[in-house]
């Protein structure tokens, strides 16, 4: 859980969530764990953007289902479009309707060889 909140902060310092979104987040973590929080019953929103060139992870986010709406931002718009290996794009609204709609486990891995990104979406 600690780093996750040291994610949070990093990514307010950095611009890439404002303080409001960083503050939601921060509140969700504090919830107790299993707890209810805003309304997502326990249940957890994983988010992993890596990239595999390099050995790094772009992205390392759990958050509470009742935040998926805003979690989803964190996915970098530039990986999702690259990731479609000359195909359709990833459907990411189709994703979140797919996670409301009550799809648990593993909803997306992607993985485009030639950028090196991996992206992995995952409901717990």
């Amino acid at each position: 859980m600690q780093e996750e909140r040291l994610q949070i902060l990093k990514m307010i310092e950095a611009g890439t969530v404002s303080a409001d979104e960083g503050s939601k987040l921060l509140e969700a973590l504090d919830a107790e764990d299993g707890g209810q929080a805003d309304g997502g019953e326990g249940q957890w929103l994983r988010i992993r953007v890596e990239d595999v060139k390099r050995g790094k992870s772009k992205v390392n986010l759990n958050v509470p289902l009742g935040l998926l709406d805003m979690a989803i931002k964190f996915i970098p718009k530039d990986a999702v479009a690259n990731l479609g290996n000359g195909q359709q794009p990833i459907d990411i609204a189709g994703i979140v309707r797919a996670i409301k709609s009550g799809a648990r486990g593993k909803i997306v891995e992607v993985e485009q060889e030639e950028e090196g990104l991996r992206i992995e979406i995952t409901v717990h």
